[in-house]
């Protein structure tokens, strides 16, 4: 043999040595082939991928975006109703008490009784306290309390008949309610000086 193949008889057991130290490397070495080749086949791949996931997004999008306007046209509608109709259960609830009223009207034209028709003017007056209760409205008890600006409302001020009336209310004008803890009308008071 000449020294040349003699010299490469002696490279390939090196080579064939330095696989079996690091089998690592044996093993890569095809891999980036594949991988350089799948690379080069990637990029239309990926672009088809990516499109096909971009148009995936947008049709998701789409469903949620009709989905919410959905909601909001069903929300604003009904928001809507809620406003137009809202009064229509206090009022129905306030029919009885207005025929009662049209039935002591026309027992005062006829001339009937007095005291009958006090008596029937009390049942409709305790009628309608009983309704605005039922929708959590209540008087504010004024007279003799601690002025409050909050839920008092002063007309004028009066000199105070005895030193302990001074800053309370002496009399209340015109009676003030709460709804639900909150002040739905100021009682008008006057206060002692």
């Amino acid at each position: 043999m000449s020294k040349k193949n003699k010299k490469n008889q002696n490279d390939e057991p090196k080579a064939a040595q330095e696989e079996n130290l690091n089998p690592d490397k044996a093993v890569e070495q095809p891999q980036d082939k594949q991988t350089e080749q799948e690379n080069q086949e990637d990029p239309e791949k990926k672009i088809a991928d990516l499109e096909a996931a971009l148009e995936h997004e947008k049709k998701e999008y789409m469903f949620l975006y009709s989905d919410f306007e959905n909601f909001r046209r069903r929300t604003a509608k009904e928001k809507v109703d809620l406003i137009k109709n809202g009064t229509e259960n206090a009022m129905r609830d306030l029919l009885p008490v207005v025929d009662d009223l049209e039935r002591a009207l026309d027992a005062i034209n006829k001339g009937g009784d007095l005291d009958s028709l006090k008596e029937g003017v009390d049942l409709i007056y305790n009628k309608f306290v009983k309704y605005l209760e039922s929708q959590h409205v209540t008087a504010i008890d004024s007279t003799g309390k601690d002025f409050d600006t909050d839920v008092h409302e002063a007309v004028t001020m009066f000199p105070a008949p005895d030193p302990s009336m001074k800053g309370k209310v002496i009399d209340t004008t015109i009676k003030g309610y709460m709804i639900n803890d909150k002040v739905l009308r100021h009682a008008k008071v006057v206060v002692g000086n």
